[in-house]
């Protein structure tokens, strides 16, 4: 269930011209939140990858619970996403301050997906509810 909130949070953050079109007065507190914008992108890149490694470590999961290991898989790659176009900056400046070629990788990766955040961070709302409905319905033992 964390795993389905911090999406949805993650993904209003990313989405911020769907939530001022529907609530105006948004604009104050997602002003409050940009200057740290890129340590919570950052953190929510991190704890997607961790999905990403924790349903590939539990593979076991696709026999007992195949739903909500593919719960899991595409809500941490949607959560890695958004982490890293949140916290490109950060990322860049903390580990890829002295290596070019690594820079020009991460900037190319970010050209490809910057367009589709809009619709990433839609997924990421819809993928995390999700997730939080299946965590009620399904458990792994």
């Amino acid at each position: 269930m964390i795993y389905g909130i911090s999406l949805v949070l993650l993904s209003i953050i990313a989405v911020p011209s769907l939530i001022l079109s529907k609530k105006p007065n948004a604009a104050e507190l997602l002003e409050k939140i940009e200057p740290y914008q890129g340590w919570i992108g950052l953190v929510f890149c991190f704890w997607g990858v961790w999905g990403i490694i924790t349903a590939f470590l539990n593979l076991g999961w696709l026999t007992a619970a195949p739903i909500w290991w593919i719960t899991l898989l595409a809500g941490s790659v949607v959560e890695a996403g958004l982490g890293f176009m949140l916290g490109y900056g950060q990322i860049n400046k903390l580990f890829l301050g002295n290596n070019p070629s690594a820079q020009e990788k991460a900037a190319s990766i970010r050209e490809k997906i910057a367009p589709k955040q809009g619709k990433l961070g839609m997924l990421g709302i819809i993928v995390g509810a999700w997730m939080i409905i299946a965590s009620f319905m399904f458990t792994v033992g």
